[in-house]
């Protein structure tokens, strides 16, 4: 069961960060694009800079999906999850929630 959780995670997280990336793009681009208005802490930076600190973290979520499994990026990724927002940031948050799940799942002695 542990192995299942992680790998949704991991899909979840990989799937969070590239939304994240492309939100970053778009808005690098100058397009606004709002896929799921939800509490954010990037409106406190300003247009270019919010672009390239959602692009910076879309790629930190993207690396630190393979390693979901593990305790400190699970963490980790939970922490980004909500600092990112939007649709992108939550499921990076649920992604990172399944692996923190994953990593103190005990299996039980037969």
């Amino acid at each position: 069961m542990a192995s299942s959780l992680s790998n949704t995670g991991r899909i979840l997280a990989l799937i969070g960060g590239i939304i994240i990336i492309l939100s970053g793009v778009l808005n690098l681009l100058g397009v606004a694009v709002e896929f799921f208005r939800v509490v954010e802490f990037l409106p406190l930076f300003g247009g270019t800079l919010r672009a390239l600190v959602q692009i910076i973290l879309g790629v930190i979520c993207i690396a630190g999906s393979r390693y979901i499994s593990t305790l400190t990026w699970a963490i980790i990724l939970l922490i980004l999850g909500i600092i990112a927002g939007n649709l992108g940031g939550t499921l990076v948050l649920i992604g990172a929630i399944l692996g923190l799940i994953s990593t103190t799942y005990k299996h039980p002695r037969k």
